[in-house]
């Protein structure tokens, strides 16, 4: 289903000599006995997830079908980011949908706040709060201030049906309020951390209230956890990903840049970044990840991967099929001089350009190119593409000896930022 090639990525040792350093990876993930062991429920979730709370989120939005033209999602990080990284990539950044989805409570920007409500002051408005603790400060400050929103446009009493909470299954701040104030409730497993939770309710309920067909994203899953079982370094793509960054590091890249060649995989790439930049970045060791958009970043970007310092290689994500295309069209005049394109799909001149892009980066630029290849970008695919990531990020970190699902280094500017709120105990 993802195909994998590292014939453009320069590598100086061969992939395959991997083999047994990744056979013991793969048994640390799949028996679960790497360090962080206690967050590897991903592992196991396409097989044992909750078949019964998934069937309350596909009654959920089918008892929500005709309520809301808006679904207000408030979280942070891996609350947030993978479900608008799957809703853009499955339907592009411009639907043909009733609903669209407005993400708060990832910033403290009073600016971008007070222009959410005003916005949603005359919307049809569905809000979904995800927080583990209910304590997360940037989600947790801008619940306070929507829910005070809601409860004046709606009432107390319509709130329970509007208002939907996904947070922990038995404690914690956002727990016990939505249970006090009745509103439906779906749970964040104890052993899946956030950047590793989109397949969880974390995603899927903003995904199913956007329309997503979440049951093809859980057979994507599941069909990745299969393939996923082989050790093999010949047939594994994601092991195979996961070694040549290594390699790519110990010839001295420090920086991955994640390409991609259309608009709706841009929050797919901020997605990737706090996976692989969250898991990896401790210990003083790690890749730095980094996301661009071509041929639009060419523009400003491009000088400085052509003939800037080697410091980075690039990962390119490739899609076969695109969600939509057209056909370039005949002008009489030819004042633009692009005729000779007349006749020509759109997606066939992103391909040439992505060739002739990687030509240029890698045969005279001297810099790695590495290529990932999904089929299209449907919600078969982007089940798929989740896994294979989670078993690509948790076995680079592995092959480093760091814990994959930790992130001791974010609670230093919390720590810091809580004294200068004057927050107690600070």
């Amino acid at each position: 289903m993802i195909k994998f090639d590292a014939t453009k990525g320069l590598l100086k040792e061969e992939i395959g000599s991997y083999q047994e350093d990744v056979t013991r990876v793969h048994k640390m993930i799949t028996e679960k006995s790497g360090k962080g062991n206690d967050f590897l429920g991903w592992q196991s979730w396409p097989l044992d997830f909750d078949k019964e709370e998934f069937a309350r989120i596909l009654a959920l939005s089918k008892k929500l079908e005709g309520k809301g033209d808006t679904v207000l999602v408030c979280g942070i990080g891996g609350s947030y980011l993978g479900a608008r990284a799957a809703v853009e990539m499955i339907q592009g950044l411009y639907p043909e949908n009733k609903r669209e989805i407005i993400f708060a409570g990832n910033t403290f920007s009073s600016t971008y706040m007070k222009q959410v409500l005003n916005y949603i002051k005359d919307k049809d408005v569905i809000l979904n709060v995800i927080s583990k603790s209910g304590t997360t400060t940037e989600t947790a400050l801008a619940f306070r201030i929507l829910k005070e929103f809601m409860e004046e446009k709606y009432g107390k009493e319509e709130c329970k049906t509007r208002i939907i909470a996904t947070t922990d299954k038995a404690r914690g701040t956002l727990k016990e309020l939505a249970d006090e104030e009745g509103y439906e409730t779906f749970v964040i497993p104890d052993d899946i951390g956030g950047r590793y939770s989109v397949i969880t309710p974390v995603g899927l309920v903003p995904m199913a209230l956007m329309g997503v067909d979440i049951e093809k994203v859980m057979e994507g899953l599941v069909a990745s956890y299969n393939d996923m079982q082989c050790d093999d370094l010949s047939k594994n793509t994601a092991y195979q990903y996961a070694v040549a960054r290594r390699i790519l590091q110990n010839q001295g890249y420090d920086v991955e840049m994640f390409v991609s060649y259309e608009p709706q995989l841009t929050m797919l790439g901020e997605w990737w970044k706090q996976l692989m930049g969250e898991s990896e970045g401790k210990d003083g060791l790690g890749i730095l990840p980094d996301s661009a958009n071509f041929s639009t970043d060419l523009h400003s970007l491009g000088q400085f991967i052509q003939e800037g310092k080697k410091v980075l290689f690039e990962t390119v994500l490739t899609v076969e099929n695109p969600s939509l295309d057209v056909i370039i069209p005949m002008d009489e005049k030819n004042g633009d001089q692009l005729n000779y394109l007349a006749g020509k799909n759109l997606d066939w001149v992103n391909k040439m350009a992505l060739e002739g892009t990687m030509a240029a980066h890698v045969e005279t630029g001297n810099v790695p190119n590495i290529v990932i290849g999904i089929e299209d970008m449907k919600e078969y695919t982007f089940g798929y593409m989740c896994y294979w990531f989670f078993i690509a990020t948790a076995a680079t970190c592995y092959l480093l000896d760091i814990n994959p699902f930790n992130q001791p280094g974010v609670e230093v500017y919390k720590k810091n930022m809580f004294k200068l709120l004057g927050k107690p105990g600070f």
